[in-house]
C-alpha cells in the first residue's frame, strides 16, 4: 500500500485512505502499541472527522481505551501524547499536502515518533486483510479539551523583552485553531494575521510555506503593517518558514544558527542537533556560541532520536521543522515563533541585520530530480567524485577544498524519503563556483523537476 510512509501514513481520500481502512489502522496501531489509553487528534481537513471515528473505532474494538482531544494541530497533538499518561496515539492529518489527503502521524509513549522501521511497516502488514478486524474485547472513550493547556505550554516559552510586531499567515490550517489561544497570553506581542479560518480546502494558498510563492502573502503583510517580522505556517503547524522586516526569506537552515545562539546563550556547552542539508554556517555558528554541532540524518524520527541520545536543548532541519527539548523533544512551528520573538527582543537590531553575516556561502537549495534507478546515480556519483572527501551518512556528501579559499564547496545527494526523487543541495564559498558546480551536477544526474 503506497500510503504507508518512511515518517506517516498519507494518501488521497477515498481513493486511497478510506474509513474501512482507518478502522484497520486504528485496530492495527493498538495492537501495535499494545497498551491504553490511546489518544487522537484530528485536523480541520472536510474528511477528518469519519477518519478520526474510524480510527477510533478501530482502537476500541482492539480494546484499548480511546482519549479523543478534537480539532488538534500536530504539535498540539504531540503535546497532549507527552502530557497525558497514555500508551500513544496520533493526529489525523495530511500535513501541507492539498485538501483531498489526508493520513496520520503516529507516536508511542512520550510523544516518541512511530517510523517505518518502528512500527509503520508492521501496521501495513497488519492492515493488508480484507476482512475487517473484530475483538470480544471493546474499550471505553472520553473526550478531553487540552487547548487551554497547550496555550500555557507554548506561552511557557516566551521571553518577549520589548514590543514586536509579527505579520502571520496561517494558511487556513491547524495554526488557527491553537493562536487564538496563544497570542493573548504573550506580552509584548501584536499579531497581524491572514487567513485565520482553518478550512480544509485551503481557499487562498496551498498550506507549504517551503514554496517561495506561497510566501508572497505574508511578505506583503509584512510591507502594509511594518511588522518586525513574517512567519508562514503549514497545513497541521509543525512547520514555518520566516521572512524579515523587507520581505526577504530566512532559510530554516539559518534560522536554526540564529536561534542555536540564543539558546546556547543560556545553556552554553550543550549539544544542537542540524541535518545535513543545512548550510555549513549552522556547524559554524554552534560551535563559535560553545555548543557541540551534532549532524544528523533527514527526517524527524532521526531528528528526534538523536536528540534524545546527546541530550540536546534544540534542533532544525531545512525544511523548517524546529525541535525542542522542552517540547517533549518534538517539533512546533508556533514554539519557533516564540522562540523567534524571544531572539528579536533581546535588542533593537532588524531581523535582516541578524541575518546577513549568515548569508556568508552561496546555496542552491533543494534541487529535485525524477530519477528511475536512484541506486545506480548515487553509485555512479560517488565514483565520478571520489576525489573528494565522502560520507554516506544520508546519501552521499562530498566536499572540496579549504573553507577559507574561494575553491571550497560540497553537495549532497539523498534519496528522498517519501517522493520517487533524488534531492540536490550544494553550497559554495562564492556564487560563480555554486553555479558552476550546479550545472556540472544537473548534467550527471539529469532533468530536475518542475
Amino acid at each position: 500500500m503506497g500510503i504507508f510512509k518512511a515518517y506517516d501514513i498519507r494518501g488521497i481520500v477515498p481513493d486511497e485512505l478510506d474509513t474501512n481502512l482507518a478502522r484497520r489502522i486504528g485496530f492495527a496501531f493498538a495492537e501495535h502499541i499494545g497498551g491504553s489509553p490511546l489518544l487522537v487528534g484530528r485536523d480541520m481537513r472536510v474528511h477528518s472527522p469519519e477518519i478520526a471515528e474510524a480510527v477510533i473505532a478501530g482502537m476500541r474494538g482492539a480494546g484499548a481505551h480511546v482519549i479523543d482531544i478534537g480539532l488538534a494541530s500536530t504539535p498540539m497533538t504531540y503535546f497532549a501524547i507527552g502530557s497525558q499518561d497514555v500508551a500513544g496515539g496520533l493526529c489525523i492529518t495530511a500535513s501541507h499536502n492539498t485538501g483531498e489527503y489526508n493520513g496520520m502521524k503516529l507516536c508511542s509513549r512520550g510523544a516518541r515518533p512511530i517510523s517505518k522501521t518502528t512500527g509503520i511497516a508492521e501496521i501495513e502488514l497488519a492492515c493488508e486483510g480484507r476482512q475487517q478486524p473484530s475483538s470480544t474485547r471493546r474499550g471505553g472513550g472520553e473526550k478531553l479539551d487540552l487547548l487551554q493547556a497547550y496555550a500555557q505550554h507554548v506561552a511557557g516559552f516566551a521571553q518577549v523583552k520589548r514590543p514586536l510586531t509579527v505579520a502571520i499567515d496561517v494558511a487556513n490550517g491547524m495554526a488557527g485553531h491553537t493562536l487564538p489561544a496563544i497570542l493573548p497570553l504573550l506580552e509584548n506581542v501584536e499579531a497581524k494575521i491572514i487567513f485565520m479560518e482553518p478550512d480544509g480546502t485551503f481557499p487562498n494558498h496551498e498550506a507549504n510555506p517551503l514554496k517561495e510563492e506561497n510566501l508572497d502573502p505574508v511578505r506583503e503583510l509584512v510591507r502594509q503593517t511594518k511588522a518586525d517580522f513574517g512567519v508562514s505556517f503549514d497545513g497541521d503547524a509543525d512547520r514555518c518558514c520566516f521572512v524579515d522586516e523587507t520581505g526577504a526569506t530566512v532559510p530554516a537552515d539559518l534560522m536554526t544558527a540564529l536561534l542555536a545562539r540564543d539558546f546556547l546563550a543560556r545553556e552554553p556547552g550543550k549539544p544542537i542537533v542540524y541535518d545535513l542539508r543545512s548550510s555549513w554556517v549552522v556547524k559554524e555558528e554552534i560551535t563559535n556560541a560553545g555548543g557541540e554541532a551534532v549532524r544528523d540524518r533527514v527526517g524527524h524520527s532521526f531528528i528526534k532520536a538523536t536528540m534524545r541520545d546527546n541530550g540536546a536543548i534544540f534542533g532544525g532541519e531545512l525544511s523548517g521543522h524546529f525541535y525542542f527539548r522542552d517540547n517533549f523533544v518534538c517539533d512546533s512551528g508556533v514554539i519557533a515563533l516564540v522562540s523567534a520573538l524571544n531572539l528579536l527582543s533581546g535588542s533593537d537590531e532588524s531581523f535582516s541585520s541578524r541575518v546577513a553575516d549568515l548569508r556568508r556561502y552561496h546555496s542552491t537549495g533543494e534541487i529535485n530530480f525524477q530519477v528511475e534507478d536512484k541506486g545506480v546515480v548515487l553509485e555512479a556519483l560517488k565514483e565520478h567524485f571520489k576525489d573528494g572527501a565522502q560520507d554516506e551518512l544520508d546519501g552521499i556528501t562530498v566536499e572540496y577544498g579549504s573553507l577559507k579559499k574561494a575553491s571550497w564547496w560540497w553537495f549532497n545527494v539523498r534519496a528522498s524519503n517519501t517522493e520517487p526523487v533524488l534531492r540536490l543541495n550544494l553550497e559554495a564559498k562564492t556564487a560563480e563556483l555554486r553555479d558552476q558546480k550546479r550545472a556540472e551536477l544537473i548534467e550527471l544526474i539529469g532533468e530536475t523537476e518542475h
